[in-house]
């Protein structure tokens, strides 16, 4: 038996298969990612299993809006056919948002994917998508629990301090509050950090770095403060997304006869590294770039890093380790060192070697010796979680 994870996100849609070793799941036997869904992409998917090379294929769309459906269409297929020999125990979905209602791991029933739904709104470029993965492999294998697996759930140890707006408190009593994302991934991490480095009990640090983009504060492995809020737009600038923004530039635009779908697309598909270099949304891209606006870019979502993590340190009360993940934080040794040199006032130091060296590959400390604090590269695995979250509520069934 294995566990299918599947992550449908706007521009992506990645998958992987996890073969059930007794009440945990093991390492991936099966990955791949569709991408290419974002506007002006040329969809494809591409896997590739243990000890085999790996495959890409084309994804075909009568249209440009229906590439995402399409792409579901072709996963289902694969699943149904030259997959279907791997007998499925659940099927385990990466839902962003969970609400007031939702801190732990669901089997979905039409009344939980209605009830998701009214989230939309919040994680406009992830809900939908979320939720239609779930349905579509509903409908393909109607007899395997599906499980929703919440990005919010790991936040549930914030205090009234961290979640409460300064706003009315009906507002705050009607589900108005923060809630913080990217909480697969750092619980991988925190998991992984809890093998590796007996200091990241104490005051911890985990910057999820990629198109979307986060840190969260831990002490004791546990979510004290984090970046993101009420929705995903919240906090560091990010790929298109603008992060945090005064509520003012909001009005302004309402005056000037912006409405709430210009400022949606604005907000989650006009800003960020895209937004401010006018070039792209993609680090890699604007690093080749060599332009001013790129460099600009670049330099933006480093400062807002650095003085993000100044802040949640203040949080914990300092810092003793920091972890980078996510696709940026994974594979862009420049902004990590950068990172590093802007901290040390706080004890960080990057040693350039140990950094170069991480690419993502494998989890390594980059940290050089008598460096006060513990740095590390952890490649986050937020399907590995969501697996073994739909095997043990699925054991339960």
């Amino acid at each position: 038996m294995s566990i299918l994870s599947v992550n449908a996100g706007s521009s992506s849609l990645k998958f992987a298969l996890y073969p059930v070793q007794g009440s945990a799941v093991g390492q991936a036997e099966l990955s791949g990612c569709i991408e290419g869904l974002e506007p002006g992409g040329i969809p494809r998917i591409s896997w590739s299993a243990t000890g085999q090379a790996k495959t890409t294929l084309p994804v075909v769309a009568a249209e440009r809006d229906d590439a995402f459906d399409a792409a579901l269409g072709l996963l289902k297929h694969l699943f149904t056919t030259q997959w279907a020999h791997v007998p499925l125990q659940a099927v385990a979905h990466r839902v962003v948002h969970g609400g007031l209602l939702y801190s732990a791991p669901v089997p979905v029933t039409p009344e939980v994917l209605t009830q998701l739904a009214t989230l939309n709104s919040l994680a406009p470029l992830h809900q939908p998508h979320n939720l239609a993965g779930v349905r579509a492999f509903s409908e393909s294998f109607p007899e395997v629990p599906q499980v929703a697996c919440f990005d919010t759930a790991f936040h549930r140890t914030l205090s009234p301090l961290e979640t409460t707006f300064a706003i009315d408190r009906q507002l705050t009593a009607n589900g108005v509050r923060r809630f913080g994302f990217h909480g697969l991934s750092y619980q991988f991490v925190s998991q992984v950090l809890q093998e590796v480095s007996p200091r990241s009990a104490g005051r911890t640090l985990m910057a999820h770095l990629g198109n979307g983009a986060s840190v969260c504060a831990t002490t004791a492995h546990q979510s004290r403060a984090t970046t993101m809020g009420f929705s995903a737009l919240d906090g560091l600038m990010m790929g298109s997304r603008s992060g945090a923004l005064d509520p003012g530039v909001l009005l302004y635009l309402m005056e000037q006869g912006w409405d709430h779908d210009a400022i949606q697309k604005l907000l989650y598909k006009q800003s960020g590294l895209l937004g401010v270099s006018g070039e792209s949304a993609d680090m890699r891209t604007l690093r080749a770039s060599g332009s001013p606006s790129a460099q600009l870019a670049i330099d933006l979502f480093t400062h807002r890093v650095v003085r993000e993590v100044g802040a949640l340190s203040a949080c914990v009360g300092g810092l003793d380790v920091l972890a980078f993940t996510g696709g940026i934080g994974e594979h862009d040794a420049v902004l990590r060192q950068h990172v590093g040199e802007a901290l040390s006032y706080l004890g960080v130091s990057v040693d350039e070697k140990r950094n170069l060296a991480a690419t993502g590959d494998v989890v390594r400390a980059i940290h050089a010796e008598g460096s006060g604090i513990e740095v590390w590269v952890i490649p986050t695995d937020e399907g590995r979680v969501a697996a073994q979250e739909a095997l043990s509520l699925s054991l339960s069934f």
